[in-house]
């Protein structure tokens, strides 16, 4: 089963109703756009991060002609230095690989712990069972390990696309059914002016996790 497949199954088993457009390989925003401009859609960059120490991570959505100023999301996130997630974290984390990061990859960073954490009063915290190679250290106290991050104006989009972990489709979802989605998946959401113009030095335009200096 490819991993298109696997996400349009999870998408008709939840009732979550959508149009998929097949193409090929799009990496790039540059390259997507030739193929998009004729689906009548919101498309998204899609970028993911993980913060100084490792083990936290993060996804941020935001409209496909915007940037990121990424040191104002540090602001926001107050985790240090946030750097591109490596291969292995995108993998190990939302399933997919550079160049198709999405918020499908999501339907990965589901069922990975029992219950949300119940903190002792010394600070530890207990998740019933965890899923099999899931560091309980990169999780957040919700069970889940990736918040999620989104430019505000996504928020009222008619309908909205994203790759289904590959990025060799785009697949089209109204508000309604994207919301439902961002319920299933029960993780942290904050909605903020993600993919404003400009304020800081260092920007990117390069859509769903492709990373033009390294992964780090």
């Amino acid at each position: 089963m490819t991993k298109t497949e696997f996400v349009l199954g999870w998408l008709e088993e939840h009732g979550i109703e959508y149009q998929v457009h097949y193409h090929p390989p799009l990496p790039t925003i540059e390259e997507a756009l030739a193929y998009w401009k004729n689906i009548d859609s919101t498309h998204c960059k899609n970028l993911f991060f993980r913060n100084h120490k490792g083990n936290r991570h993060y996804m941020a959505s935001f409209e496909c002609h915007k940037n990121l100023d990424i040191h104002g999301l540090e602001h926001i996130v107050r985790q240090g230095k946030l750097s591109f997630a490596s291969p292995e974290r995108m993998d190990r984390c939302i399933g997919v690989t550079p160049g198709s990061v999405c918020a499908y990859g999501l339907i990965n960073d589901m069922n990975l712990v029992e219950h949300p954490a119940i903190i002792s009063a010394d600070g530890t915290r207990d998740f019933g069972w965890v899923k099999e190679g899931v560091n309980p250290k990169e999780l957040f106290d919700n069970g889940h390990r990736v918040k999620y991050f989104l430019d505000a104006e996504l928020k009222t989009a008619e309908r909205i696309s994203f790759h289904p972990c590959e990025n060799t489709a785009s697949v089209v979802v109204s508000n309604a059914a994207f919301l439902r989605f961002l319920e299933i998946w029960g993780g942290e959401i904050e909605w903020i002016p993600l993919g404003t113009v400009p304020f800081g030095s260092f920007l990117t335009n390069e859509p769903n996790g492709t990373v033009p200096n390294g992964p780090i």
